[in-house]
């Protein structure tokens, strides 16, 4: 075993391939089928119902511009609806349409069952060890470097 930081990355970034991979005969269903860097956007509106544009940028840690651009594809393509903001004649909400709302239930539905695949081997106090420890990494991650990578 390694103890190694910059060999744990790298076998952790193999890890993660390999779980990208997991589930790829199984793809999602057609009407998935979304840009992947969208999927964020529609699971952060799925959970933020009637937020803002910068809500949304500042909640992802990405740029607004970027999140403008993608929300504009999206209410394109039917995802996504924007209202005023009932108090600030300056601002919309952003709200998932019926489509919308769809996609994120396949999208979340598809995900599940890939990560009960991963899951499903392992005994439940080894499904709890391994949660624990990843919840615990991602907390430390969060609390120690909350800002961008770049």
């Amino acid at each position: 075993m390694d103890n190694n930081l910059e060999e744990s990355a790298q076998r952790f970034l193999k890890l993660s391939s390999r779980l990208r991979r997991l589930g790829a005969d199984d793809s999602p269903p057609e009407a998935v089928r979304v840009s992947i860097s969208h999927l964020p956007l529609i699971e952060y509106a799925a959970n933020h119902a009637g937020c803002g544009i910068q809500e949304m940028a500042e909640g992802l840690k990405l740029a607004t511009p970027t999140v403008s651009i993608s929300v504009r594809q999206l209410e394109k393509n039917g995802m996504f609806t924007r209202q005023p903001h009932p108090e600030d004649g300056r601002a919309v909400q952003i709200f998932l349409t019926p489509k919308g709302r769809e996609v994120h239930h396949r999208s979340h539905a598809f995900h599940r069952k890939k990560f009960e695949q991963l899951l499903s081997g392992l005994t439940p106090e080894e499904r709890q060890i391994l949660l624990d420890l990843l919840e615990r990494a991602l907390n430390l991650a969060e609390t120690n470097n909350p800002g961008d990578l770049s």
